[in-house]
């Protein structure tokens, strides 16, 4: 099979597909014809080939996918214009907790943010399939070790949590969306988290949300070290 007829049936498998498809399945495509660095050369080239279009080829946590680039938003949601999920403060910061500090506990997260957290904060996002149970800490009680998925990279348009932007800056973001008076809702995510961005109950002094106590560069944000949550491509 030459270079153009490979390319063919790699853009079309792409487009066919429902979900992201990771590298190992387009090695089945051509029966282990294609070396995996044969698949990113011609990955690369179809994202050229596509540069100009409404739509591109992103590469994200669980594998590679055509998208709608974000300027023909405004356009699609025309066509389906229900309201996208709205979320409230408290769930925005607790997964902003579980994505720069994973793996945590309910308790973990209840002193960062100085409050009792509802069960059904944390389940609104387990619902949402952006975070998940990946062990439990071996301590009195055995509390449940919660970090992000796959999903969530994916619907955030990144590749592994290193992606993911400075604190201060996401701080400064999550500030803006949640002194607005309207829930933050599905769409405001990306611009909350994503790398390239253009009330339930009250607290005050969150380590991660209040200007005044930011991250002290000396005292790095590291995870318990009694479980790990590789979040890198399949």
């Amino acid at each position: 099979m030459n270079t153009l007829e490979a390319k063919r049936v790699l853009e079309t498998a792409l487009i066919c597909a429902s979900q992201a498809m990771p590298i190992k399945d387009m090695v089945l495509l051509f029966n282990g014809q294609v070396g995996e660095d044969t698949l990113k050369r011609l990955l690369q080239e179809l994202q050229l080939d596509w540069s100009a279009k409404g739509l591109e080829l992103v590469a994200l946590a669980s594998g590679w996918r055509f998208q709608s680039r974000p300027s023909m938003r405004v356009y699609l949601d025309r066509l389906h214009p229900e309201k996208p999920p709205k979320y409230s403060r408290a769930v925005m910061e607790t997964l902003a907790i579980i994505a720069y500090r994973q793996p945590v506990t309910r308790g973990d997260m209840e002193d960062i943010r100085g409050v009792t957290i509802n069960s059904l904060v944390i389940k609104q996002l387990e619902d949402r399939g952006w975070v998940e149970v990946i062990g439990h800490r071996e301590t009195v009680g055995r509390p449940a070790l919660y970090a992000t998925t796959r999903q969530f990279l994916d619907d955030l348009g990144l590749t592994s949590l290193d992606q993911l932007p400075p604190l201060d800056v996401a701080n400064s973001v999550l500030d803006q969306l949640i002194q607005s008076t309207e829930p933050v809702n599905d769409q405001q995510l990306p611009i909350l988290l994503a790398p390239h961005s253009d009330a339930e109950d009250s607290h005050h002094g969150d380590p991660l949300i209040s200007a005044s106590a930011q991250h002290n560069p000396e005292d790095p944000i590291e995870p318990p070290p009694q479980a790990e949550h590789p979040n890198s491509p399949a």
